[in-house]
């Protein structure tokens, strides 16, 4: 390998992997569990099929799963200012993507719901559990087993999806790795660099998924 681009390859990694541990991982962790909030709300709502937030909540789905996130980056932050609402790039970046990953996981929720058998609501009733607490006691427990590998798939997306928030000016990974190879010219040491640390994040996640999961199915057999 030529001197210059090692050089450059070894120069740009501390700041490539700085910005992913302060900027890409809190965006990932900051914006999953906002949506994972907005996706037991939306799934339970359908779930108990409340009539007229049951529609609202489907139109919400609808929309959001129709549209490509980079154009809903768009909207948030170079669009709301066009009608007086200044948002900053981070924020907005946490907003898109809390929305747009809480349309798809309330959608996981909702089908792990459904499959948790109606006589486990029968049985919660018969020990005189109220239907909130046959939900946090009984049913939820159990869709967040079903749904656990499919959050997990969701969680690694996002911290690969996060790489998108360049186009907002978001200084995260992906943005410091365009400046590194605007400013080198070594426009294939630095892409394969970075691509190299999102693998590495993604390995990271994709070993925790699976401990969870094994965890998971022995609390399951219990």
């Amino acid at each position: 390998m030529d001197p210059h681009v090692w050089q450059v390859m070894v120069d740009a990694f501390p700041q490539l992997l700085f910005k992913g541990i302060t900027v890409t991982i809190p965006l990932t962790i900051i914006s999953f569990a906002l949506s994972m909030v907005i996706a037991v709300v939306v799934a339970l709502i359908q779930y108990s099929k409340v009539p007229v937030l049951r529609q609202i909540c489907r139109f919400y789905v609808w929309v959001i799963r129709g549209t490509p996130l980079l154009v809903q980056l768009y909207v948030v932050f170079f669009g709301l200012p066009s009608i007086g609402i200044m948002v900053d790039a981070f924020l907005a970046a946490v907003i898109v993507f809390s929305i747009n990953e809480g349309a798809y996981n309330a959608e996981t929720i909702r089908g792990a719901l459904e499959s948790v058998p109606q006589g486990q609501m029968e049985a919660g009733r018969c020990v005189g559990l109220n239907y909130f607490q046959i939900m946090w006691h009984v049913v939820l427990p159990q869709a967040f087993r079903t749904a656990f590998p499919a959050l997990g798939n969701s969680m690694i997306s996002m911290v690969k999806d996060t790489s998108l928030a360049a186009n907002i000016t978001v200084a995260e990974m992906f943005f410091q790795a365009q400046r590194i190879a605007g400013r080198t010219y070594e426009t294939m040491a630095v892409y394969i660099e970075v691509a190299l640390i999102y693998l590495i994040f993604s390995t990271i996640l994709e070993y925790l998924q699976r401990r969870g999961e094994k965890k998971l199915g022995k609390y399951g057999t219990n």
